[in-house]
């Protein structure tokens, strides 16, 4: 199991519920996110940082 931090761009939802939601869909793409965070927001788009664990 390797940890690793990984940033990721995703389009910003209409509905704040959908956000979080989207995040972890997003972040489960490359592992099991342990904690993220979205470090911005610019022109729609929102730039997550997350530590995520893989199984290589």
């Amino acid at each position: 199991m390797q940890t690793t931090l990984v940033t990721t761009v995703i389009p910003l939802p209409e509905s704040v519920n959908l956000l979080q939601q989207q995040v972890i869909a997003a972040l489960e793409c490359q592992g099991e996110p342990l904690r993220w965070s979205i470090t911005k927001i610019i022109a729609g788009q929102v730039y997550i940082e997350a530590i995520v664990t893989r199984d290589d």
